[in-house]
Formats: C-alpha cells, sequence, structure tokens
C-alpha cells in the first residue's frame, strides 16, 4: 500500500492550504463573533472549484476524486471549520446527489451552479421529531398530479438562510413508511417557503443553521429526484460519503489545534525552558500525533474505497467516529497545552474545541456510526 500522496493530491493540498492561510485566517475570529460567512470568500471558493470537486467537467466541476476532496477539506478545516462544513455539504450532499441520481435536465439546471458556487445548496432531513430517525419524516408532500404540494418544517439545516436551492426529504405516501418518502429540490423563492429562525450555536458560528417552513409550496413533479418513493434511499446514500466529508473537516480541526499545540509548545517557556522540554508536555504531544495519524488513515481508506467503487460503508462511519472522537479529544488538550492563553479566543484553539464538537453530532451522532458500524460487522 502507498502512503505517498500522488503530485496530483499534493498540488491540491498546496492550493487549498494556500486559500486558508491567506483567505480564510484573516477575519476568521470575527466571522465567529459575528455569526457570518464572508460573500466574498464564498464566491472565492466556488472559483477556485471548492464548492464543486467530483462533480463532472461536463457540469462545471474539478472532476476530482474524494481522496483529492477530503485532503481539501481537511487543509480548509484546519483554519476555519465553518467553511468546511459549507463546502462539505455543497459537495458531498447536494451536488453529489444530484450527479448520482439526478436527471440530465436537473443537472443542467442546478449542477453547474451548485458546482461553481453561483448556487448554494441545502439538504433538508432532520425535522424537530426526525433527526437519527430518517424514517419519521413528518413533512408531507401531496401529489397534485403536476406538482407536489409540500408541507413541514425541517430543521439543523446547514446553510439554509444562504442557500439557493434545498434538496428536501418529505412524506408522500404515509402506509408505504420509509418506502413513501421522496426527494425535492425546492427553489428559494416559492410561495409558502419561509427562512425559519437562525440558531445561535455553540461553533460553527460563522455557518448559518436554521429551520426551513413549507406551507402549501408548490414543487413542479420535474423536481422530483428518481423513482417514486426513492427519497429515503437518496438521502442513506448520500449520508454514507457525507460522512467522509464530516470525518475530514474533524481531521481537519483536529490538525489545526495540534499544530497551533506544537508550535506554541516551542514558544512557550515555563522554568526556564519551553515547556515542549517537559515530559508532560512531550507525552500529550505524541499521544495527539498518533491519534491524528490513526484519524487521517481511516479518513483517507475510505475516501480510496469510494474511488475504487467499492464498498465504503463501514469505512466511512469508522472514520467519522474515529476522527470526531479525535477532534473533540484532541482541540480540549490543546486548550489544556496554552493554558489560561488557550482559554481566550485570540489563540484560536478554544473556538476549535467548539467547532469540534458538533461533529460528534451531525450527519450522524457517533452513536449511530457504532450502529452502522455493528450491523455492518453483523451481516
Amino acid at each position: 500500500m502507498d502512503f505517498n500522496l500522488s503530485e496530483e493530491h499534493v498540488a491540491v493540498q498546496e492550493a487549498a492550504r494556500d486559500f486558508a492561510v491567506n483567505h480564510l485566517f484573516p477575519g476568521v475570529i470575527e466571522r465567529d463573533d459575528e455569526q457570518k460567512f464572508d460573500k466574498v470568500l464564498l464566491r472565492q471558493m466556488g472559483e477556485l472549484g471548492f464548492l464543486g470537486m467530483m462533480v463532472s467537467p461536463e457540469y462545471g466541476g474539478g472532476g476530482m476524486d474524494t481522496l483529492s476532496y477530503v485532503i481539501a477539506m481537511e487543509e480548509i478545516s484546519k483554519v476555519d471549520a465553518s467553511a468546511g462544513v459549507i463546502m462539505s455539504v455543497n459537495n458531498s450532499l447536494v451536488c453529489w446527489g444530484l450527479q448520482m441520481f439526478g436527471s440530465p435536465e436537473q443537472k443542467a439546471k442546478y449542477l453547474t451552479k451548485l458546482a461553481t458556487g453561483e448556487m448554494i445548496g441545502a439538504f433538508c432531513l432532520s425535522e424537530p421529531e426526525a433527526g437519527s430517525d430518517a424514517t419519521s419524516q413528518h413533512t408531507t408532500a401531496v401529489d397534485m398530479d403536476d406538482y407536489y404540494l409540500l408541507n413541514g418544517t425541517k430543521n439543523w439545516i446547514t446553510s439554509g438562510a444562504t442557500s439557493d436551492i434545498c434538496l428536501v426529504m418529505a412524506q408522500t405516501d404515509p402506509e408505504k413508511g420509509h418506502k413513501g418518502i421522496n426527494v425535492l429540490i425546492v427553489e428559494k423563492g416559492l410561495e409558502g417557503f419561509v427562512v425559519g429562525k437562525k440558531e445561535n450555536k455553540m461553533g460553527i458560528r460563522a455557518s448559518d443553521t436554521t429551520s426551513l417552513l413549507f406551507t402549501d409550496v408548490k414543487v413542479p413533479k420535474e423536481n422530483r429526484i428518481g423513482e417514486d418513493g426513492f427519497g429515503f434511499k437518496f438521502a442513506m446514500s448520500t449520508l454514507n460519503g457525507g460522512r467522509i466529508g464530516i470525518a475530514a473537516q474533524a481531521l481537519g480541526i483536529a490538525a489545526g489545534a495540534f499544530e497551533l499545540s506544537l508550535q506554541y509548545s516551542k514558544q512557550r517557556k515555563t522554568f526556564g525552558k519551553p515547556i515542549s522540554e517537559h515530559q508532560a508536555i512531550q507525552f500529550k504531544l505524541s499521544e495527539m500525533a498518533t491519534r491524528l495519524e490513526a484519524a487521517r488513515l481511516l479518513v483517507y481508506k475510505a475516501a480510496r474505497l469510494k474511488d475504487e467503487g467499492k464498498d465504503y460503508i463501514q469505512a466511512s462511519a469508522m472514520a467519522k467516529l474515529y476522527a470526531s472522537e479525535t477532534a473533540m479529544w484532541l482541540t480540549t488538550e490543546a486548550v489544556q497545552i496554552h493554558g489560561g492563553y488557550g482559554y481566550v479566543k485570540e489563540y484560536h484553539v478554544e473556538r476549535l474545541m467548539r467547532d469540534a464538537k458538533i461533529t460528534q453530532i451531525y450527519e450522524g451522532t457517533s452513536e449511530i456510526q457504532k450502529l452502522i458500524i455493528a450491523r455492518e460487522l453483523l451481516k
């Protein structure tokens, strides 16, 4: 097994790192404080190809592999995890789902704009009573012959306010259970479509998270993705790949905290020498580096399996579980290494610790990942 990155992968890594350091880092604390992402940065991410990395060049994307995507995700998330989650949702959940399952007409109309950042997409599965239990969809889409009449509420929607289109999972035939769920492309601006309250979050604050409310929204029949009843399968298939993106985000958060800790340990002196020379700190750094490398290998493995067309369900769940748990543990240790300075915003690690927590929750909690892994093992 070759653990070396190809020239192409190194080029992607360098481009993402350059953008993160020179464009995302300035103002990252202010964006976190103001809970607002800069539209100029979003446009630049689109222009540089970070919002449609795996989309075919036919539709304006980079045509890159999943490994390129996770490498870029790690570098972006090292600096700004809010940019990372915007990038993850648009790439993994929206663009990938449309490219894999959308009709030629849907791809022509939406995918090109999403891949280039002209449009931003949102993925709408969670509801007030349907989080981990995605089969319990209370949002309804009543078949009215030439359109669906959409009613319901979605919550915890990343880019809910800033998105231009939403992929909405809704129940069309309750008697069929999860086989009666459809996925609809819903454009902003349709009558009855309202963006709800913006959540005041602990972390990932520059990325907006809102509820979305649908009241008698008329969605054209041609906006349904796949055959009737395909929605649940669409959601699960898309989330399997989405977990790799969030695993890469968690990896980036952890890597960013480690790099800051390593740098700080060489500069900060106590008892007449850098704290990096104290065994207590050396032990922390050693374990941080080891867990970080293990998480990276799991994420890369999941990406490779996906690129090779192999079953990656278990691998993506393992990567997401371990990377998110590592991110939470490692960022907490980073704050401890920084001491009092770690508790203030200027040194960045407190933000990374706040950002890390959500990676254990969204796109499947750590507990759900364990269930998936166990299910795959026991097949």
